[in-house]
């Protein structure tokens, strides 16, 4: 009798080849696929957000594990998991240096393109997490002015550093969304939301696409400076005409860096290690090659070429999922790099062949 457990795991999920045949049988299969009757005979999953987990899914199954390469759990039943005794490992914080890059590289070329400078702007951020913290200090270090809200934190550490959420909407520049999906923050960008949002200020989510009411931001959309999107209602099935009322345009891939990949891999397959058993994979390391050099006054454009996957995306809306899945893991910026950046923040004196770079 085979006694090795049988792990069922999302097809987009790279990094998982320490897993060999002498530690269990695996089965790849893409992340929306994954059914009740693939289930049943599986012990564990390794899943990203595309495979919603909840009693429709597990109920019958011997699976005791679950582990999410996401940040978050919105898509897992939790109750359910735990009532059913079946452990969950998700990897907060794994992408949150690919999306503070993601937010810069947009800010930029959005900047860029209305000849205006970062640096005289005050940048809100909406949700001050692993990647909250990590925008903010970003933007401090490039001389930005930050007004912060997080509710939770303020609770906790007190309300000194911490705005309301109607302070943060009329006075920033730019309004940047990074919270979790909860029932508190479901629809939390309506109507009420973009009537406080000062005219002109640039609306960013790289969040969740149900932290935001499409409909209106689409009727708010006339009187805002800029609509940044990486994520979207009903993904993959998004509506064109939120497409066309954004300056920028992504299909839900600002976390997917190569070390955003890395740090969600290895902390699901430890995780997993722990809970079989596992001894030689339980501080298992996943090395990455080499950054490739960057000129600093490129860091901005060459790094993420933002503008290549806007047009893809804007192009064939309906293909989203395809685009997601296809998308080639970019590198991080290095710690180098980072020190480099005021070198390279755009700005009115940019020049024509700067930007073409």
């Amino acid at each position: 009798m085979d006694t090795r457990p049988h792990i069922i795991a999302d097809s987009q999920i790279p990094f998982l080849d320490a897993i060999t045949a002498s530690h269990a049988r695996i089965t790849r299969m893409p992340g929306h696929m994954i059914g009740p009757s693939d289930v049943r005979r599986a012990d564990a999953l390794v899943i990203r957000t595309r495979t919603v987990c909840n009693a429709s899914l597990l109920q019958g199954s011997a699976v005791s594990f679950i582990g999410s390469a996401t940040i978050g759990t919105d898509h897992i039943d939790l109750e359910y998991c735990a009532s059913g005794n079946i452990t969950v490992t998700a990897a907060p914080g794994c992408n949150a240096g690919a999306v503070m890059q993601y937010l810069f590289t947009a800010l930029a070329a959005w900047a860029r393109a209305g000849e205006t400078d970062l640096r005289e702007m005050t940048l809100g951020i909406v949700g001050v997490g692993n990647v909250g913290k990590k925008v903010e200090d970003l933007a401090r270090h490039l001389g930005m002015k930050t007004i912060l809200n997080d509710p939770p934190r303020a609770l906790t550490e007190g309300p000194e550093g911490f705005s309301t959420l109607d302070r943060l909407l009329t006075e920033a520049d730019i309004v940047t969304m990074h919270v979790p999906l909860t029932p508190l923050t479901r629809g939390m960008a309506g109507r009420e939301f973009f009537r406080s949002l000062r005219n002109g200020a640039c609306f960013v989510n790289t969040s969740r696409g149900a932290v935001v009411d499409e409909s209106a931001l689409r009727e708010a959309s006339g009187r805002l400076g800029g609509i940044i999107l990486d994520v979207w209602q009903g993904e993959p099935h998004i509506d064109p005409s939120t497409v066309k009322i954004t300056d920028l345009a992504t299909p839900h891939i600002a976390g997917y860096s190569l070390e955003g990949k890395r740090n969600a891999s290895q902390t699901v397959l430890r995780a997993l290690a722990r809970h079989f058993g596992w001894e030689d994979l339980k501080d298992h390391t996943i090395d990455l090659p080499p950054v490739p050099v960057v000129p600093a006054h490129l860091l901005f454009t060459r790094c993420f070429p933002i503008f290549v996957e806007d047009k893809r995306l804007r192009d064939a809306p309906h293909d989203f999922e395809t685009q997601r899945n296809a998308y080639v893991y970019r590198r991080e910026w290095t710690p180098e790099q980072y020190r480099q950046l005021t070198l390279c923040l755009p700005h009115k004196t940019w020049n024509t062949s700067d930007a073409k770079d």
